[in-house]
Parts: C-alpha cells; sequence; structure tokens
C-alpha cells in the first residue's frame, strides 16, 4: 500500500480492506508499481505485465462500467490447454432434469463430507433459472468442505458469485488481495477473478447464488431517501497481496455450465498492484440499517434487499439478495409475522443463524427452502397460531439471520435436490393444521356479506 490508495484502509482479523462499494481502488503491494498516468506503459515497473480484465462491455455507460487493470508477475495467457474435467455435482442452464415444480420445498442442511473436500469439489446445485448464455437468471448451489484449496484455482466465466458462510469462516485468496469472510458476512467475487479457498475452521458449510445476470449493486431507494439499507462505505474491498510462487498448479474454469482444468506452473495469484472498479467485495450484514413500519402492518420484504441484480424490467430483478436480521417489531393491531403471500418472484431462503419468525420448527441454520412462483407459503400452523393470539407490545428480533435469493424466473430443481436424503419430503404438513376459522357473525366491527 501507498499513497496512491484513494479510500479509507481498515484493518480486520490481520488484513488490510479498501471501504466502499463500486469505488475507484487503486492497491500496490510494492510501492510504485502502477505509473502515475498511464494504464499500459512500455515499460513496466518491476518488470511485471499489465493486463485489463473487463467485467462489463468497453461501451457500457460510465455509472456501470467496471474493469480493472493488473500488475502482474505473468499474464493470464502463460497456461496449458484447458480439458473437460467432471461437474461433479454442479449443474447449470438449462436445469432440464426435471420439471419445475410448484410444490413448497424444504432442506436440512448439507453434512460436512467425510472425506477431504475442497470448495469447489463441495459444491452441490440445488436449482436454478434463466440461460447463462444469454446472461439472465440464476443458479442456487449449497457448499460443505473441509479442505484447503492450496495448489487449485477457480474462476467462473458465467457469472459472479455471491458466497453466504452459515458454518465456519472463509479465507479467500484472489487475484486483487485476499478477504476473510465468517457467517454474518457475504462476499462477492465478480465473473472471471481467480481465487482459492483456505478454511480457517477446519470446515465450513453455505450457499451461494451464481447470478448470470447484470452484475449485483445497491438498490435505489426512492422515497427512502439519501440513506438507509446497506451503507456503501461497509463494503470492504481487499488490498493487493501477491504470490511469487512455481510448481505445479492446476486451475478449474467454469465456462457455459461445464467445469474445464488447466495446468499451470505457477501461481495465477500474482497480481503485485491493481486499480479499477472490478473487484471482490465483503459487507458485514449486522450493520444492515432495517427500515420498518412504525404503525400498522407487516411491510413487503423488499425493504431488506441488501443487493440487487436488475433484468431490463425496471423493478423486476433477475436476483435480489434479501435479509431478515436482529430488529424490533412495534406494529399495533397487527400479524407480525411474514403473511400468507403468493409472489410473482420465486423465493429460495436459507437461515445462517437463531429461528425464522415464520417458521417455528424444521427450518433450522443450514437449511434452505424454494417456494416458486405463485406457490402458496407463509407462517406455519404454530407460529401462525402463537402470532394471532401474542400480546402486541414492542419486541426485538433477536439472534436470527434468515436471506433469500428471489428471482424474476421460475427455479428449476436438480435431480440432486429432489433425491437427497436432506430433501424434508413432509414439509407440507407444517400448513395441514391450519382450520377454517369463519364465521359470519360480526367480528372486530365487520360482518361478512
Amino acid at each position: 500500500m501507498d499513497q496512491h490508495i484513494v479510500a479509507e484502509t481498515l484493518t480486520e482479523r490481520g488484513l488490510a480492506y479498501m471501504a466502499g462499494f463500486g469505488n475507484e481502488f487503486i492497491s500496490e503491494a510494492l510501492p510504485g508499481a502502477i505509473h502515475p498516468k498511464m494504464n499500459s506503459p512500455q515499460k513496466v515497473p518491476y518488470g511485471l505485465y499489465v493486463e485489463q480484465i473487463s467485467g462489463t462491455p468497453f461501451t457500457a455507460p460510465r455509472a456501470v462500467n467496471r474493469r480493472t487493470w493488473m500488475h502482474r508477475i505473468r499474464p493470464s495467457v502463460v497456461h496449458k490447454p484447458f480439458q473437460l474435467i467432471d461437474d461433479g455435482l454442479i449443474r447449470s442452464t438449462p436445469f432440464d432434469e426435471l420439471p419445475a415444480t410448484p410444490n413448497q420445498l424444504r432442506w436440512s442442511p448439507l453434512p460436512i463430507p467425510d472425506e477431504p473436500t475442497d470448495f469447489v469439489r463441495g459444491i452441490v446445485t440445488i436449482g436454478g433459472c434463466g440461460n447463462l448464455a444469454m446472461h439472465s437468471g440464476l443458479a442456487v448451489h449449497l457448499y460443505a468442505c473441509n479442505a484447503d484449496m492450496e495448489d487449485r484455482f477457480f474462476y467462473n466465466a458465467d457469472g459472479e458469485l455471491l458466497i453466504v458462510p452459515q458454518l465456519g469462516s472463509l479465507r479467500i485468496h484472489t487475484e486483487l488481495g485476499i478477504l476473510q469472510v465468517q457467517p454474518g458476512e457475504i462476499i462477492v467475487i465478480p465473473r472471471g477473478i481467480k481465487f482459492r479457498v483456505v478454511l480457517p475452521d477446519g470446515k465450513a458449510r453455505g450457499y451461494i447464488c451464481e447470478n448470470y445476470g447484470p452484475y449485483f449493486r445497491l438498490p435505489d431507494l426512492g422515497p427512502i431517501g439519501a440513506n438507509g439499507l446497506a451503507y456503501p462505505r461497509h463494503f470492504l474491498a481487499p488490498v493487493a497481496a501477491y504470490e511469487d510462487r512455481e510448481g505445479t498448479f492446476e486451475v478449474i474454469a467454469k465456462f457455459q455450465g461445464h467445469l474445464w482444468a488447466s495446468v499451470i506452473d505457477h501461481s495465477p495469484l500474482n497480481v503485485v498492484a491493481w486499480h479499477g472498479n472490478y473487484v471482490p467485495y465483503k459487507y458485514d450484514l449486522t450493520k444492515f440499517q432495517c427500515i420498518n413500519t412504525v404503525t400498522f402492518d407487516h411491510p413487503d420484504p423488499s425493504i431488506y434487499c441488501v443487493l440487487t441484480a436488475p433484468s431490463e424490467i425496471p423493478g423486476t430483478a433477475n436476483c435480489d439478495f434479501v435479509i431478515f436480521p436482529d430488529r424490533w417489531m412495534v406494529a399495533e393491531d397487527t400479524f407480525r409475522p411474514p403473511w400468507f403471500h403468493r409472489n410473482f418472484m420465486s423465493e429460495f431462503m436459507g437461515l445462517i443463524w437463531g429461528v425464522y419468525d415464520a417458521k417455528e420448527e424444521g427450518f433450522v441454520p443450514g437449511g434452505c427452502s424454494l417456494h416458486n412462483c405463485m406457490s402458496g407459503h407463509g407462517p406455519d400452523t404454530a407460529t401462525y397460531e402463537k402470532a394471532s393470539t401474542a400480546e402486541l407490545k414492542p419486541v426485538k428480533q433477536q439472534n436470527t439471520l434468515a436471506f433469500m435469493f428471489e428471482s424474476r424466473f421460475a427455479i428449476r430443481t436438480t435431480k440432486f435436490a429432489m433425491e437427497t436424503a436432506q430433501l424434508q419430503r413432509d414439509y407440507y404438513e407444517c400448513w395441514q393444521g391450519l382450520k377454517p376459522r369463519f364465521s359470519a357473525r360480526q367480528v372486530n366491527g365487520s360482518s361478512a356479506t
């Protein structure tokens, strides 16, 4: 680092970060590695190579254009040819193994593998939607792993990865530096950025949204005003940190839905300095500023949106990332948990810790659920009975953190998702106790007609 870094620098768990969302960052692991004026000088300091990675087309509008210039020991073209390898349990579009289902689905947590399994080989796909070749839709994956990636590296050419840890920390070494995330934080790794994952706690489990569409950005705030929800200054980008290692390494690429592997004789994480706005970043979900009602009714969950990947239809997201954290519940004369609902958008939910306020039992940390387009869902019987008779005083939801990947497309499940022992085949039973309560007599000042 030196005086060229143009953002607040913070230190966390022994790692340095630059603060801000969508910033133009400059970072040098060796002083003077970046030319003060030029992107690609004829003679580069320290004998480095200059390489640009473009996350958007060159002519994308300035407000959404993303690119980073890397000053590296060797350029990315230096590797042996890629060869197709086994995809394992990773799946991609067109997600045609099974028909899309309108049934409510829920899964228990994945077990940690018995055999040594690194992050990439620990990924299993639950489902997805859209068409990755047309840059639309997403895939939903789970991961469970217990081994470090030391001499293996990975990049995804199909989409950016939003990783949500649930168990165990991830120390992610990327081309642009190192980030460490733990449960309660997220990390987004842009399309094409190479990385490897180390497990400080020896094992890890969590969720992944593979976003095929436009990259995630902060949602517009509209009538909320200039401030609220996720603050840009709470997003952290890494500082330059390079590996100058030679040996026999493997680079795995996800390209057009399949895994490819190449042999390389040096670490590809050899970027000594960089500048740009196409970077991996992390965010602490506990810093989210909740907006909630102070009068009556349960608001729409869109007020809990952290990041959104828009579509060509305004207000209709390719993917929204929404959280349900600790918050005060004060609504008067109101059924406070989420209401019964059928949604145009498809909803995949996960639970990082605690208890979700719409499900008393069965939805546990590490588990997940899927409610597709127009599939009815809402509080289970126990939650409804409790909330419909509860004393309505101010209550703070505490020690809870759930999230949702929400998409305009129906999510098609994989064969693994529908055949695994983790599928809760009796999930529908949680609503069967909701019996008719209808009465034609006047209730609460109103009457049936």
